[in-house]
């Protein structure tokens, strides 16, 4: 093992479960806090760059950008914002910031027919003659395609038909409700295949999404899994792997019941990791699939990060990082987008830590 890896190498690394030089670091935060960190290195607003750099992250992303046209008009009047899949959001303010919240779910009560029907973009919307330069651009570094809601059936569909709709389709097999997945699947898919294409062997893992789990428990029975969502999983993992990329899905809450399942279908690595969700401990999870899966993530976002002083901050990250580190396999980041109410000096300190504690030799 070099002394020194770059960051592609260091990712991979732990992606194939062994020891890099360091833990590789991610990082993903919600605006307030992004721009108080940007001013803490004294960087522009939009360096979005320089601000990785400052932290050491050694992940980037790249995406076909959207060029078809606006599918679905705005709601101006009531401040909503619609997207080309048509899913409704509205802006919440809060104490520390504000968030884009998901309303109206208009295919709540549509009929298979007008699922059908529903406006959608197509692959050809989308154009691919970027990626390749943008691969090149971040080649020394891991760089993604896809991200959390590649292949996500429950969060997205309940975007449009509403959660409780959305596990009444899964277990009464409605068709409305599966045909709406389905579609986005397929339309997922293409995309996928033509990023993969267009970047010229740039692309280092895909990223996938399924939220699997409340904090509690799962949402979803495994059979339920195995009959609707896996099968659609499995075309995107049999993508990747047609160009040689190990897969990494996040998964919210208490999903480590599904880890098997994603050992079968191909994943690699299983990112979010909410320690605080039922069998979802760091010390759980390297006992019982270390060596079988790498993991990204573990640094709660509604812990000590959020909640506690610096000191509380760096033991936290210290105790994950001893568990985790071992043998390798493991990525440090943050469960979800750092909130807007985290002291700044706490994200300062986290990645400190992981830098100071993070390093194999």
């Amino acid at each position: 093992m070099p002394a020194t890896m770059t960051s592609k190498q260091r990712v991979l690394t732990a992606f194939s479960r062994a020891e890099p030089d360091r833990v590789p670091i991610d990082y993903s935060a919600n605006p307030g806090i992004d721009r108080r960190l940007k001013q803490h290195f004294g960087l522009a607003q939009g360096d979005n760059e320089g601000l990785r750099d400052a932290l050491g992250v050694d992940f980037r992303t790249v995406a076909a950008r959207y060029r078809g046209p606006k599918l679905h008009a705005d709601i101006p009047e009531r401040g909503v914002r619609v997207d080309n899949l048509g899913i409704h959001r509205r802006k919440v303010e809060h104490g520390s910031g504000c968030y884009w919240d998901y309303c109206d779910f208009p295919l709540r009560d549509a009929t298979e027919e007008q699922v059908a029907e529903w406006p959608m973009p197509s692959a050809d919307d989308y154009d691919y003659s970027e990626v390749a330069a943008a691969c090149k651009r971040h080649s020394p570094y891991a760089v993604q395609a896809g991200n959390s809601g590649l292949g996500c059936v429950i969060n997205t569909n309940g975007f449009l038909r509403g959660m409780e709709q959305t596990f009444i389709d899964l277990i009464t097999d409605d068709p409305a409700g599966l045909l709406l997945a389905r579609r986005r699947a397929e339309l997922q898919l293409e995309m996928t295949r033509r990023t993969l294409e267009a970047a010229k062997g740039g692309i280092d893992y895909l990223k996938m999404g399924e939220d699997l789990g409340t904090q509690l428990a799962p949402s979803i029975s495994p059979d339920l899994y195995r009959q609707h969502i896996r099968p659609l999983h499995q075309r995107l993992v049999d993508l990747a792997k047609s160009f040689d990329l190990p897969v990494m899905i996040h998964c919210c809450g208490s999903s480590s019941w599904a880890f098997d399942d994603f050992i079968e279908i191909g994943i690699d690595a299983v990112d979010t990791l909410q320690p605080e969700a039922a069998n979802m401990a760091p010390a759980y999870l390297k006992e019982k699939f270390g060596g079988r899966l790498a993991f990204h993530g573990c640094i709660s976002t509604a812990g000590p990060l959020s909640f506690g002083t610096a000191e509380d901050v760096v033991r936290d990250c210290t105790e994950t990082l001893e568990i985790m580190m071992p043998g390798g396999g493991y990525c440090f980041s943050p469960t979800h987008q750092i909130q807007d109410n985290t002291p700044t000096e706490n994200v300062l300190a986290m990645y400190e830590t992981a830098h100071d504690v993070g390093r194999y030799v």
